[in-house]
């Protein structure tokens, strides 16, 4: 998946929070960092049913697949998602997002 595309469905997805939940994200941070969007997405499915919409829920799904996509791509991707895979393995070892949200 081209990042470019990744990054559309991070617009949409950020424009679905900001209205819903009242939440603002980093776009392009989003798209490129595995940590902030593992943690975009828990904060997404934690609101399912309290603030959630069918939209929501849909556009999260498609964000989490469109970086499982572009993580499991090609080898000749970018270096930028090649150190984003490798964050989002250690991220699953570790189950544990460390920092803040931006």
């Amino acid at each position: 998946m081209p990042e470019s595309e990744l990054l559309a469905i991070a617009a949409h997805l950020h424009v679905l929070l900001r209205r819903n939940c009242g939440r603002v994200t980093d776009t392009e941070w989003l798209a490129a960092n595995a940590e902030y969007a593992a943690e975009i997405i828990r904060f997404s499915r934690e609101q399912e049913g309290a603030r959630s919409t069918p939209e929501l829920v849909d556009w999260t799904h498609r964000f989490e697949a469109a970086w499982n996509a572009a993580l499991a791509g090609p080898a000749e991707r970018s270096p930028l998602m090649q150190r984003a895979g490798e964050l989002m393995r250690q991220r699953a070892e570790n189950r544990k997002y460390v920092g803040t949200l931006r």
